[in-house]
């Protein structure tokens, strides 16, 4: 799993099926029939890209991905996608392998800087603006949302994660619950509590917050 390697798909971090297969410990044709079997559950281009014709031609030539010349279609997986797969498996090496994944995921994920995004937000309101005075006016709401809108940078990420690691071995064995059903909870009750889809996304702003959160949590029985 440390040497898979995630490709790049229009500014998206995918996986090619037989990749997702190595690394959860499977066969190639049991991810297939497992998407055969749920095609309901699996939205294209949230789940899944798929890749025909041009497309594929160009997406093979730039990766220089050795794939047979009779393939006419090629899917590729999100980290949602993935996720959908580890659930239908529901092993422990598919599940460790895509908690591998989503931490793989997310290093490489470019985290702007407090700096970067309040330069980003004055570039879109120069594009638009098209007097001297609306500029000056939307200066304090530039700020006030980059304030508001400013995600945790890495290392709060971090640092957040490794509480929520350390909280689950801490508690894990005072309930009647395995660790994957611990992970699930934090996860889900972390989401609701500070509105973020992940807690990476947990606003900048409330970083002590969610830490002490982390630190206090219990499941629900």
């Amino acid at each position: 799993m440390s040497q898979l390697q995630i490709i790049e798909r229009n500014g998206r971090r995918v996986l090619l099926t037989n990749q997702l297969a190595e690394a959860y410990g499977t066969e190639i044709q049991i991810i297939v029939n497992n998407f055969n079997r749920n095609k309901e559950r699996y939205l294209e281009g949230k789940h899944f890209i798929l890749l025909t014709g041009d497309a594929l031609k160009e997406f093979k030539a730039k990766n220089q991905i050795d794939l047979s010349p009779n393939i006419n279609r090629l899917y590729l997986w999100t980290e949602k996608g993935a996720w959908f797969h580890a659930k239908s498996l529901n092993t422990d090496s598919a599940w460790e392998a895509y908690e591998k994944l989503v931490d793989d995921y997310y290093e490489k994920v470019k985290i702007l800087t407090e700096r970067e995004q309040l330069i980003a937000s004055m570039k879109l309101s120069l594009e638009t603006a098209e007097e001297i005075e609306v500029i000056k006016n939307d200066m304090e709401l530039i700020k006030y949302r980059v304030e508001e809108e400013l995600t945790l940078n890495h290392g709060q990420q971090q640092t957040l994660h490794r509480e929520i690691k350390k909280r689950v071995e801490s508690i894990k064995h005072e309930y009647e619950l395995t660790t994957r059903e611990i992970y699930s909870q934090i996860h889900s009750h972390l989401r609701r509590a500070f509105a973020a889809p992940k807690y990476m996304f947990v606003k900048r702003k409330n970083y002590d917050e969610a830490v002490s959160w982390v630190k206090s949590w219990r499941p629900l029985i």
